[in-house]
């Protein structure tokens, strides 16, 4: 009877610690699945809210870095080019000349004032901006490079001697227009009868002296060559090659250009609207001798030949 009564009591103990247990179990197991479902619930509203701002943001516009630039050449047709890779839509452009790299009062202000300068663009869009002052800038493509690696340059040339008449022609304008004196181009041109090779205008047109710095930093094949005479007289050609070098899809036609012959160029056509470069394109150029002319030709044969084989064509130079 004793062992009867022990066994019914110890039953009755073991019988209470399982319901106790269960019910923790239960509690436990409820808790558990109340903190899975909340934790879920948070971890799709994060994704959801993550997603919906990563959709925001692809489409936000924002002001990025260049992932191309026109280096130079001054007086080569940098403007000309720079407006027609605009007409594409997967492209803007800076409006003004930057001059980041070769003004040491904006290089030191940093990337953050030079990415202020850009233009807001979406994601996928390239940005582009032309200075031709950092071609021939020695301290400029180690800059270009520290920038991003990666970047796409395009250099425009045209005849070199062309060039040094119409750079001229520009300075010569600019001191009329503020009143100021100016020398004829034939006396800063010729030093005692031969050409002056310390002539400013003169070195800039050694595309060969120049072109040299840049391949010390950066691959040739990173360097596109835009032929500047050829773009004004036909340019659809020379930016199908602009195009593919920058990796764009064709987007840019014939139907994008007509010729203005009263202007004596090629304007541009897009959506509707007519687009003509400004006045002092095409402007005449300054008085120059024939003598003087065929001197400088001379002058630029040899340069002219070194350049056309480090870039591996040959131009229709004088």
């Amino acid at each position: 009877m004793f062992w009867t009564v022990v066994f019914a009591l110890l039953f009755l103990l073991l019988e209470t610690q399982l319901c106790l247990c269960l019910r923790e179990l239960r509690n436990g197991g409820s808790r558990s699945t109340n903190f899975m479902t909340s934790l879920f619930s948070f971890k799709s509203s994060s994704s959801s809210s993550s997603s919906s701002s990563s959709s925001s943001s692809s489409n936000h516009t924002q002001q990025r870095l260049p992932g191309a630039i026109i280096i130079g050449v001054r007086k080569g047709g940098t403007r000309a080019l720079l407006e027609m890779l605009n007409l594409h839509p997967d492209v803007d452009v800076a409006k003004a000349e930057v001059h980041y790299f070769n003004v040491e009062e904006h290089y030191q202000q940093g990337l953050d004032w030079y990415r202020a300068q850009m233009p807001f663009t979406q994601a996928g869009q390239l940005t582009v901006e032309k200075t031709p002052g950092y071609f021939a800038s020695p301290q400029v493509p180690a800059r270009v490079w520290d920038m991003n690696p990666a970047v796409r340059l395009l250099l425009i040339v045209r005849d070199p001697a062309e060039r040094l008449v119409s750079d001229y022609t520009q300075v010569r304008h600019n001191r009329l227009e503020r009143h100021k004196p100016y020398q004829a181009l034939e006396e800063m041109l010729l030093h005692q009868g031969d050409i002056n090779p310390e002539y400013k205008a003169l070195q800039r047109s050694l595309y060969h002296q120049h072109l040299a710095r840049w391949l010390e930093v950066f691959p040739r094949e990173q360097i596109h060559i835009v032929d500047g005479d050829a773009l004004i007289r036909d340019p659809y050609p020379e930016l199908q090659k602009a195009e593919r070098f920058l990796g764009l899809p064709a987007r840019i036609s014939p139907s994008n250009f007509y010729y203005n012959s009263t202007k004596g160029f090629y304007c541009l056509l897009s959506a509707g609207h007519d687009k003509c470069l400004d006045e002092s394109k095409g402007r005449p150029h300054a008085p120059l001798s024939e003598q003087a002319f065929r001197k400088l030709c001379h002058y630029f044969r040899k340069p002219n030949r070194v350049f056309f084989g480090m870039v591996g064509r040959s131009f229709s130079w004088c």
